[in-house]
């Protein structure tokens, strides 16, 4: 509003140069008064610096205005991404950020100052029609050309350049996915192959965009050529009109000034038209997202969780998926007791381990934790009570430490607590700096069991009350494996509820009972020594043994 304001006064003050040019010509001229040109010319220079003064704090509002927007936006976009991402399954990668940076560029740019000076092209058109109704008809003949030019340009690029886009993001998109598989392309010789696909795509959209880039050149040199050529008219028509006696020269003059200052707001329109666009498609992406994704609603604290949970008729489906991987499951965990999961490949082990901790929502039933839906907790408030060692482990770019302390406040010696229950405390003090090593981009640094023995003292961090771990032991030695036990042995001490999904049978003479997924279902669960019985009975007993990997 006060940008708009600003625009109104600068506007006003735009006419300046052809009120100035007029007096010159109908008064100082034929007068030849030097008194009157020097106040005049005094009281022009206080209006352009007033006019400057405004245009500056006009610009500095609208930097503010966006910063402003920036900080206001950046922690519910920064949620809504992630939230994306678990909701389906198909995170939106940085464009969102992208997205708020290209709409605060544009509201800090020339483009935006287009459409504060737009609606006063009418007022400039009237003055010149003051001047002689013909100039007036003339202006606004030119003007129609100019703007139907402008549509036809947008018209003829739109789709070539959403084509374009859109390609060129997939693009983006493959090879960054071709970076992370670097060593898999390199060592089976697959890197012409990819280039070949990648470059085949590239020239498509190397063709959507000269084919968009040549049609709106054709069209802006043609408007640009036609914009020079209206003012150089306008000024033969006005010395016309003086010829006639019709109007004077200095509104021969003020005519020409006048028809620039109305062009002047399309002229910047048609050039940040492409910035404009790009911040209205950043505008409708990011409206969308945060439409689709609802902000976190704050729920009432609830205590501190102890670690009862409890499953009642869960159906879970995939984000993006239709069918369900869990298909009403139900059960119930003692707080501090040690649950081992079971089951073949696709049995909905990891989609169980997701629900319990929430990140899956239940299609239907509920996930329980000390009697609440899973999803009733403040996650910020749950967090810090679960520890969690997904089967693929994700580090990220920072020290040791950082990463062991959930990147919060880091601790030394909570950090150190955690790394000695994990059994990692020697091998991180071996570490180039030890607990302050850079470990990279997603731990490049680290080797896979290095990074999955960083990320059970992660989950073992600030002591948490439920730990759920997803084959823990994947990319383990036995030494790591002995640490491993060690760390499982302590949290039974602790009175913490462990679950903990593996194929490897040692594991599972630590847990107090083992479930058995298969196809999503509960096969059977019960206390330790029992469900291992069964599975050692041979099948000639007349009751068929539920099948599960030979190693668990």
């Amino acid at each position: 509003m006060f940008a708009g304001l600003f625009s109104l006064f600068i506007n006003m003050l735009m006419l300046l140069p052809a009120i100035y040019m007029l007096q010159v010509y109908d008064r100082v001229l034929s007068s030849s008064s030097i008194s009157t040109l020097v106040a005049l010319t005094v009281l022009v220079v206080a209006l352009y610096m007033v006019m400057g003064l405004l245009e500056i704090a006009r610009s500095w509002l609208l930097v503010r205005v966006s910063a402003g927007l920036d900080m206001r936006l950046n922690e519910r976009l920064f949620t809504a991404m992630f939230d994306s991402g678990l909701a389906t399954g198909r995170g939106s990668g940085a464009q969102p950020i992208s997205d708020l940076t290209s709409l605060r560029q544009f509201l800090t740019g020339q483009g935006l100052f287009a459409f504060f000076d737009t609606p006063w092209i009418p007022i400039y058109l009237a003055v010149i029609f003051l001047l002689h109704p013909l100039l007036g008809w003339f202006a606004v003949a030119g003007l129609v050309v100019i703007v139907t030019l402008a549509v036809i340009n947008e018209l003829a690029t739109r789709k070539p350049l959403t084509e374009s886009n859109t390609l060129a993001a997939s693009n983006l998109n493959a090879v960054n996915g071709h970076l992370r598989n670097a060593e898999a392309l390199e060592a089976m010789g697959m890197l012409g192959n990819v280039h070949r696909r990648w470059m085949e795509r590239h020239v498509e959209m190397l063709k959507l965009q000269a084919r968009a880039s040549d049609r709106a050149g054709v069209l802006a040199n043609t408007s640009k050529s036609f914009r020079i050529m209206l003012q150089s008219l306008i000024l033969g028509l006005g010395a016309y009109l003086a010829v006639l006696q019709e109007i004077t020269p200095g509104a021969m003059i003020a005519g020409s000034i006048l028809l620039g200052r109305a062009l002047a707001p399309v002229d910047l329109l048609i050039g940040s038209w492409k910035q404009f666009l790009a911040a209205r498609s950043s505008y409708t992406r990011l409206r969308g997202l945060l439409q689709a994704i609802p902000a976190r609603m704050r729920r009432m604290r609830l205590p501190a969780p102890k670690g009862h949970l409890k499953a009642e008729q869960l159906v879970v489906v995939p984000p993006g998926g239709t069918v369900p991987v869990l298909r009403g499951v139900s059960f119930d965990v003692a707080a501090g007791e040690t649950v081992g999961i079971i089951g073949p490949s696709a049995a909905g082990k990891s989609t169980l381990a997701r629900a319990v901790l929430g990140v899956w929502p239940a299609a239907s039933g509920a996930m329980r934790l000390d009697g609440a839906a899973i999803t009733d907790w403040n996650r910020d408030e749950l967090g810090p009570n679960i520890g969690y060692l997904p089967q693929d482990v994700e580090l990220m770019e920072g020290t040791v430490s950082e990463n062991i302390a959930r990147f919060g406040e880091v601790d030394p010696r909570s950090v150190v607590t955690a790394a000695q229950k994990a059994g990692v405390h020697e091998m991180i003090l071996r570490l180039p700096k030890g607990y302050d090593t850079p470990i990279g981009q997603g731990g490049a640094v680290l080797s896979g069991g290095q990074r999955q023995r960083v990320g059970l003292a992660r989950a073992l961090y600030g002591s948490p009350c439920l730990v759920v771990l997803d084959e823990p032991n994947s990319n383990l030695d036995d030494h790591g494996e002995a640490a491993l036990v060690a760390a499982l042995s302590h949290l039974k001490r602790s009175q913490a509820t462990v679950m903990v999904i593996t194929h490897r049978p040692n594991l599972l003479h630590h847990v107090d009972r083992i479930m058995v997924l298969r196809e999503g279902l509960i096969q059977m669960f019960g206390p330790r020594d029992q469900v291992l019985a069964e599975f050692a009975r041979p099948a000639a007993v007349g009751r068929s043994t539920p099948a599960v990997p030979a190693r668990a």
